[in-house]
C-alpha cells in the first residue's frame, strides 16, 4: 500500500534552482527495509556535489545523506528495529530530503535517549567522518600537531573538539573573523585565515619548523598545494571534501620532492562497509558527545521546503557549524 508524502527532488543537475518540492507516493517497504518518517535531515556540502553532477546520480534522484527518524512500518525480515524506534543513519543510500522514505534497515542506528533528532541529523555523517578521520585514517596522539582546514565548518568543529580531547595542538584554518572565534572555542589551539595569511609558514614557525604529521583538507583546490607543504617528511595528506572545487590531476613524483608524503582520499561509506563497524563507529560518536568532549552545535535551520536556500547559503560560505532541514 502506497502512502502520499513529499520530497526534495533533482530532475537535471545544475544551481539550487533545481531542487525541487514535489509530491510522492511511498510504496510499502520492501523485505530488509523499514519505513522512516523523518524529524530530522542534515545538510552537507556532499548534497550539493550530488546536485551539481561533480559526483552523478542517477536522475531524476531525492538528495540527503543524513536524517533522523522515527520508524513506522517494518518490511519482511526485520528484526533489528521495532516500529517507534528512534533511529538515524548517514551511509545509507541517498534520498534523505522527504518527510518519509524506505531505508535498508542494515544502515538504521538507534539513538540514545539523551541524542535528540536535531543533534542526531547534524552530527550523524560529520562525526563520524571525524572519527573515522581521527582515530583510524590518521590516528591523533597526545602531543600531535595537526591541521584542520575549514576548522568552523560542520565536520571541522567536531573534528578540533576531539582531536583536542586526544591530546593534540590543533591548528585551524578558516575565512573570517566570526569563524575564528567559532574555532577557536571548539577545540583550536591556533587559527589562521587561509586567504590572507602565509599558512605553511605559519605552521613552521607554530611547529618550530618540524610541520605537522596530518592534515585534513575538506577545501579541495585552493589549499591542496599550501596543505604538501605544511607536512613533515612522510606525512599523511587527508584531503576529504572539495569545497572550493575538486583537486586536478597530481604527479605522484610531487610527494616525493614534498618529503615522501602520503596521500589518501577516504570516504566515510569505506569505514562502515560491515555491521559491527558502524555500530562501533556510532558508539564512539555517541560516547564524546555523552562525555561532552564533542558539543554538535546546530548553528542553522531550515524547512525542507527550503533546501534551495539552504544550498545557496552552504556554497555562499554563510553558514558555520552544522545546519539541518526539518520536514
Amino acid at each position: 500500500m502506497t502512502t502520499s508524502t513529499h520530497a526534495v527532488r533533482v530532475h537535471q543537475t545544475g544551481g539550487p534552482e533545481v531542487l525541487r518540492w514535489e509530491k510522492v507516493e511511498l510504496p510499502a517497504p520492501a523485505a530488509g527495509e523499514v519505513r522512516l518518517r523523518h524529524t530530522a535531515v542534515g545538510l552537507n556540502f556532499l548534497d550539493t556535489y550530488h546536485r551539481s553532477g561533480l559526483y552523478p546520480v542517477a536522475l531524476p534522484a531525492v538528495l540527503g545523506s543524513e536524517a533522523a527518524g522515527v520508524v513506522e512500518a517494518l518490511g519482511e525480515g526485520v528484526t533489528t528495529v521495532r516500529e517507534g524506534d528512534r533511529v538515524a543513519y548517514a551511509s545509507a543510500p541517498i534520498g534523505a530530503y522527504a518527510e518519509a522514505r524506505n531505508v535498508p534497515a542494515a544502515f538504521l542506528v538507534k539513538l540514545p535517549d539523551f541524542i535528540d533528532a536535531a543533534t542526531a541529523a547534524a552530527a550523524m555523517l560529520k562525526g563520524m567522518t571525524a572519527q573515522y578521520l581521527c582515530r583510524r585514517t590518521y590516528p591523533v596522539q597526545k602531543g600531535d600537531h595537526i591541521l584542520v582546514h575549514a576548522a568552523a565548518g560542520g565536520v571541522g568543529l567536531i573534528l578540533c573538539q576531539w582531536a583536542k580531547a586526544l591530546g593534540a595542538t590543533v591548528i585551524g584554518t578558516v575565512g573570517s573573523e566570526e569563524k575564528a572565534k567559532l574555532a577557536y572555542a571548539h577545540g583550536c589551539d591556533h587559527v589562521l585565515f587561509y586567504r590572507t595569511e602565509d599558512v605553511a609558514l605559519r605552521v613552521r614557525e607554530i611547529t618550530g619548523g618540524a610541520r605537522v604529521p596530518v592534515v585534513y583538507d575538506s577545501v579541495g583546490k585552493d589549499t591542496f598545494l599550501t596543505s604538501l607543504d605544511c607536512l613533515r617528511p612522510r606525512g599523511l595528506m587527508v584531503t576529504f571534501g572539495n569545497s572550493s572545487g575538486p583537486v586536478g590531476p597530481v604527479d605522484p613524483r610531487l610527494l616525493a620532492t614534498k618529503g615522501s608524503l602520503f596521500l589518501t582520499r577516504p570516504a566515510l561509506h569505506d569505514y562502515v562497509r560491515e555491521r559491527a563497524e558502524l555500530e562501533a563507529t556510532a558508539k564512539d560518536l555517541f560516547d564524546v558527545i555523552a562525555s561532552k568532549a564533542v558539543q554538535i552545535r546546530v548553528a542553522q535551520t531550515y524547512p525542507l521546503r527550503d533546501a534551495e536556500r539552504a544550498h545557496r547559503d552552504l556554497e555562499g560560505r554563510k553558514t558555520t557549524g552544522s545546519t539541518i532541514l526539518l520536514p
